[in-house]
């Protein structure tokens, strides 16, 4: 039977694969949320859009504004933890934050982050000895944490609430739940795995060092503040009538961010915005839609605008630095050509 199953595993490798099978899905997660935006916005009065905007309170967007700000220091932490993970303990917190907020916001927007995220940790890293077999462990790790992060909300909030993710995957109760505990039995297992031996993934010149036990829980408490940040960010900006619980929001809101991931679009744009919009029926959608504006433009546009800045700024730096490097360079082989010069001539007249 295993033979069998790596018989067809090896065939489905050769003449489909997963990255086939990853871009039809990704057309079809697009696909299904502009058909929905359509059919749930067409119809919207912009005007009342804005005008939800302005009556959104500052108290509330600045609560909100925090919480992103603690979503995204979370963030640095990823970046940390992975650093420490391979060893290299030499690059300071403030390089691991500098990475992680940049690489991270810039992937948000641009999209494919693991390409375009890998990019700016690797400039960056690159100056302190790391290479890109390095960084793409780095990648790796981060992305762990992310998805234990994800796997704990998602089992916790569809065991508690099978109802908040039914808004979305359209299944019952029984089926939710049973989907909830199936998450947290997978994740036991893994940390049963972790728990009892030093485990490595990999091979040949790519390993990584998973995590043990201990590590794996404080890796997983990163991810969990990563994502709670997030949500209650959301929830500060969803309309205060009709009221649903935190728990419920965060399942939705965890929920729809995966989809945005699965789509590959930059933000998930588009399709985070249509999860929430059919998972929130309830809410005046001209309100709701003002809510996702105003996450967008805290947890992405701005973001994206420092981090871009910061970017920038450093790379101009470290040219300045570089040119100065070589003006002050510079003296001592105008000094020291005609003293040669010189000499070589001397050796030719001498000669005669």
């Amino acid at each position: 039977m295993l033979e069998f199953l790596r018989a067809v595993a090896r065939l489905f490798h050769r003449y489909i694969g997963w990255q086939r099978v990853g871009f039809v899905l990704s057309l079809v997660i697009i696909g299904t949320a502009v058909s929905v935006l359509y059919r749930m916005l067409h119809k919207i009065d912009i005007n009342e859009v804005w005008r939800a905007v302005h009556a959104t309170s500052l108290g509330d967007i600045g609560i909100a504004a925090l919480f992103v700000a603690g979503g995204y220091f979370t963030l640095t932490f990823y970046d940390l933890f992975a650093l420490r993970t391979i060893g290299k303990t030499h690059i300071p917190y403030r390089i691991a934050a500098l990475a992680g907020f940049t690489s991270y916001s810039i992937g948000h927007n641009i999209g494919a982050t693991v390409f375009t995220g890998g990019a700016v940790r690797y400039r960056i890293y690159s100056m302190y000895g790391l290479d890109a077999i390095d960084v793409a462990k780095i990648c790796f790790v981060a992305g762990l944490t992310f998805w234990l992060g994800n796997v704990t909300v998602l089992g916790i909030g569809i065991t508690i609430h099978p109802e908040a993710a039914g808004a979305i995957d359209q299944l019952g109760p029984g089926v939710n739940r049973a989907i909830g505990i199936g998450l947290l039995a997978i994740l036991a297992g893994y940390l049963a795995w972790v728990f009892t031996a030093p485990r490595e993934i990999g091979r040949g010149g790519w390993t990584v060092n998973l995590p043990n036990g201990p590590t794996t829980l404080l890796q997983i408490v990163i991810g969990i503040f990563d994502l709670m940040f997030c949500a209650l960010a959301m929830y500060m900006l969803v309309p205060a009538e009709p009221h649903i619980d935190f728990i419920t929001l965060a399942v939705i809101f965890v929920t729809a961010t995966l989809l945005g991931f699965a789509s590959h679009a930059p933000g998930g744009l588009g399709v985070f915005d249509a999860a929430m919009l059919v998972a929130l029926w309830q809410y005046d959608k001209e309100q709701l839609l003002a809510g996702l504006l105003l996450f967008r433009l805290l947890y992405y546009l701005v973001p994206f605008a420092l981090a871009v800045t910061i970017v920038g700024v450093r790379e101009v730096w470290l040219s300045l630095k570089g040119t100065r490097s070589k003006i002050e360079l510079h003296p001592v082989a105008t000094v020291t050509k005609p003293i040669v010069t010189e000499l070589e001539g001397d050796g030719p007249k001498s000669n005669a």
